[in-house]
């Protein structure tokens, strides 16, 4: 439907999602003038640690929560800000995370959007950041229970690592593009915990075929891989919506039994094997070099039936 014709949906343009601020995905993601936020800029809940410490502080503390129409459909979403700290996760961060998902359960809502890029824990916070993460994980595991489906993008410069790429894990569907990455640990992390032989992170390559989008598309942690483009963005977050509208969304036993399943198989598979291009041609991926080449269109047919989960 024209925009013109319809004011509460945003009109289709190529928008980068990865150039964009969380508020400016809010408010393009969703129906336009839909999105509510639950602690506006006004209330200035910030963190109660930076200060002493005498670092920045965010007005929102890096992260926007509230209630939006998606396709006409009520949902709860949350954004966090790659550009403060790199979304990491903070105590009042963690704690609007975990009370946006708590109140999508009692308001028996459709679904929760949640638009993830952080590095994970804020290292000023130490264990009180460590400690949100850990809340954040089990109020989005108790939204499963409770039989609302939780749908995660992640297609920011920051990606989504350490707890949020666990978080993130932990939700029905994962939608990513190639330019997001998601992973436990960062590349640096890595190296500097084992050598830069185990992981080199400034083969900057190597990082993105092991965290990229399209190599997690293809080893089954995320479900749907799309260009970096809002409007795409938009269309598989409300297609996963819709979805979960005509099927249970709780977390059950069998669907934590075959996400085991899948992965001791790509253990067995591909756990010997140095390079993703390595795993790429193991899966018979026809000129699995070229995959950072293709377009999303062209990378996903060839994808098709090759990828874990599939």
């Amino acid at each position: 439907m024209n925009s013109a014709v319809n004011p509460d949906v945003n009109p289709i343009r190529a928008v980068s999602y990865q150039e964009a601020t969380a508020r400016e995905r809010l408010q393009s993601l969703f129906d336009a003038g839909s999105f509510e936020e639950f602690l506006p800029p006004y209330k200035r809940v910030v963190s109660p640690h930076l200060g002493q410490l005498n670092a920045p502080v965010a007005f929102d503390d890096g992260v926007a929560v509230g209630r939006a129409l998606l396709g006409g459909v009520p949902v709860y979403t949350g954004a966090q800000e790659g550009g403060f700290m790199g979304g990491a996760v903070g105590e009042v961060h963690g704690a609007k995370l975990v009370g946006l998902l708590r109140r999508a359960v009692a308001d028996k809502v459709a679904a929760v959007v949640l638009l993830v890029e952080s590095g994970g824990v804020r290292l000023h916070e130490a264990n009180a950041g460590l400690i949100a993460v850990s809340e954040v994980m089990r109020a989005l595991l108790d939204a499963r229970a409770a039989g609302v489906p939780v749908i995660v993008l992640v297609g920011g410069s920051n990606g989504a690592f350490g707890g949020m790429g666990i978080v993130s894990r932990c939700a029905n569907v994962v939608v990513m593009s190639e330019e997001g990455r998601l992973a436990m640990s960062g590349p640096e992390v890595i190296e500097t915990a084992n050598g830069v032989e185990e992981f080199d992170s400034r083969d900057r390559a190597l990082v993105w075929r092991s965290t990229g989008g399209k190599h997690r598309y293809l080893m089954g942690d995320c479900q749907r891989i799309v260009a970096d483009d809002i409007a795409a963005f938009r269309a598989a977050a409300q297609q996963a919506v819709a979805e979960y509208s005509t099927q249970p969304a709780e977390l059950t036993l069998e669907a934590l039994e075959a996400e085991q399943h899948m992965l001791t198989g790509r253990i067995a598979r591909f756990g010997a094997l140095p390079d993703p291009v390595d795993i790429w041609s193991a899966m018979q991926i026809p000129d699995a070099a070229n995959v950072p080449m293709l377009e999303v269109d062209s990378f996903i047919a060839v994808a098709a039936a090759r990828r874990m989960g599939a």
